[in-house]
C-alpha cells in the first residue's frame, strides 16, 4: 500500500491498522523520516514536488519488487509533499513479514529506493534563499547493493 498525501500520520495507527487481525505477522519494522536543519536554523522549510499519477505508479511498482524479493506479509509506504517544516514527518516506511531479516532487509531496501530514485523534487527554503536539494553520494551507494 502507498499513499502520497499533504497531511501528517501517526506512526502508531499506521503500523496498528497493516497488522490489525493479521497473526501470520512476526515482524514489523517501521522507518521515519523527519525534516532536519543540521546547519542551526538555516533551513526554514522544505517544499517536496512530485508528479501525481507517476510517482504513485513507481512507488507502487518499487513496493511489489520488495513483495517478490523478501517474504512480507504487508507493507506501507507514506511520503508526504507540499511545504514541511524541520521536525515534521516526511516519510513512512512499513514492512512486515513473519520474521525480522525480511521485515529489516525489505524496509532497508524501500527507504534506499526513496532516498535515490523516487521521483520526488526537494527544494530547502534557507532563509529565503531556495535550494533544490541532490541526492547524497553515500545514499546511491547503499543503493547499489540492491542491484
Amino acid at each position: 500500500m502507498i499513499r502520497v498525501e499533504t497531511q501528517d500520520f501517526d506512526i502508531g495507527a499506521e503500523v496498528k491498522a497493516l497488522t490489525a487481525g493479521r497473526t501470520d505477522i512476526g515482524a514489523v519494522v517501521t522507518f521515519s523520516g523527519l525534516v532536519r536543519d543540521m546547519n542551526d536554523g538555516a533551513v526554514a522549510s522544505m517544499e517536496l514536488e512530485h508528479y501525481p499519477g507517476m510517482t504513485e505508479k513507481e512507488l507502487a511498482r518499487i513496493e511489489a519488487e520488495a513483495h517478490r524479493r523478501w517474504p512480507l506479509q504487508a507493507s506501507l509506504i507514506v511520503h508526504r509533499v507540499g511545504k514541511l517544516l524541520p521536525g515534521d514527518n516526511i516519510v513512512l516506511v512499513i514492512a512486515a513479514s513473519a520474521h525480522r531479516e525480511a521485515a529489516f532487509e525489505a524496509a532497508s531496501f524501500l527507504m534506499d529506493y526513496l532516498k535515490t530514485r523516487a521521483p520526488f523534487w526537494k527544494k530547502e527554503d534557507r532563509n529565503g534563499a531556495a535550494q533544490w536539494v541532490d541526492a547524497r553520494e553515500s545514499d546511491g551507494k547503499a543503493m547499489k547493493k540492491w542491484e
